[in-house]
């Protein structure tokens, strides 16, 4: 079995090394983490994002000081309800009267909780879209810049293997590209495909690849 997998990875080497030596092949590297970091949508959906959490943690703490006044006034209840001084009548009307704020504030806890899980929800999706919509747009330009210079393979240079290994481990640095995907995204006035737009992606069609950051 190790003669076989060895003759395997032999030739799948033989393909590439052979294709660099007749100098078919060009090469191009793009850091995709650097692309997305700078790219100014990203800054101005993150400052979205962030006022979101911002009125989501408001609104929570609203209802959270909410429940603290009605739990302070049931405590409040139950000290005066412990004074000989009160007639029965008034203990019957305080109980009652403090019983209804417990199932109220029973209610006001499951409101609190379901809130806080609903808008952490809301928020994973809201960003998990934008995020998405993102990354496709830098591909997007990545893509039309591999046609222009008719690069046959594209590599992110910010990409990790499973073994925490970074994937382009060397590259020269005439290679990269970088630079300018940023500038042609942040381009003044051009216009950017629909983020919401789903694609799926065919290898016949596109002459490279490239990983999300």
């Amino acid at each position: 079995m190790k003669k076989s997998l060895s003759i395997v990875f032999a030739l799948t080497l033989a393909l590439p090394i052979a294709a660099f030596a007749q100098g078919t092949l060009k090469i191009g590297t793009v850091d995709m983490q650097r692309a997305f970091k700078d790219y100014n949508k990203t800054k101005e959906a993150e400052a979205k994002i962030n006022e979101a959490k911002n009125a989501a943690k408001k609104e929570y703490d609203d209802r959270a000081e909410a429940y603290k006044k009605a739990l302070d006034e049931i405590n409040n209840l139950n000290k005066q309800l412990e004074s000989s001084a009160l007639s029965a009548d008034k203990k019957t009307q305080m109980a009652k009267e403090r019983d209804d704020k417990i199932a109220n504030i029973k209610n006001m806890e499951r409101e609190i909780t379901d809130f806080r899980q609903t808008r952490e929800q809301q928020l994973q999706q809201q960003l998990m879209r934008v995020r998405e919509g993102i990354v496709k747009e830098i591909t997007d330009v990545v893509i039309e810049k591999v046609k222009t210079k008719s690069l046959d393979f594209v590599l992110d240079k910010s990409g990790m293997s499973i073994n925490g290994v970074p994937v382009v481990m060397y590259a020269p640095d005439n290679v990269d590209f970088t630079n300018e995907i940023i500038d042609t995204l942040n381009k003044p006035g051009r216009a950017a495909a629909p983020t919401t737009r789903k694609t799926s992606a065919n290898p016949s069609a596109t002459p490279a690849r490239a990983a999300k950051p």
